[in-house]
């Protein structure tokens, strides 16, 4: 079960990664906003398709009311958009990785602690 657990949250996990990732790049090459914004934007709309996806389909079988889980998962994606946030950053400013490359790293380095919050206690 667990393995098939981890391969449902791959895919919802990597279709939110792919919608957060196109919305930054479109944002910043349209001129629109700066990449540090555009990263908040676009985890705000990737959120979304996380936490739905994870509700409905990763962990269907939940009990978790949904005020309960969707406020649990909310502290877990704020706290990993702190993380992010501050990776990008170093990774932009003090680094001064071009922002696609650091968009990529800061992405890549949270989603395990997700779905261990996300199992153990946001759906539980």
């Amino acid at each position: 079960m667990i393995f098939f657990q981890l391969m449902r949250f791959g895919i919802v996990g990597t279709t939110a990664a792919i919608v957060h990732f196109g919305i930054v790049i479109g944002l910043v090459e349209l001129g629109l906003m700066q990449p540090l914004v555009a990263n908040v934007v676009a985890f705000i709309i990737a959120f979304q398709v996380s936490y739905w996806g994870h509700r409905r389909w990763t962990f269907k079988g939940t009990t978790a009311r949904h005020r309960v889980a969707l406020i649990r998962l909310l502290i877990v994606a704020m706290t990993n958009l702190m993380l992010n946030q501050t990776l990008f950053f170093i990774a932009l400013k003090v680094i001064g990785m071009p922002y696609i490359a650091a968009l990529f790293v800061a992405l890549a380095i949270f989603p395990l602690v997700t779905f261990v919050f996300g199992k153990f206690w946001v759906f539980r």
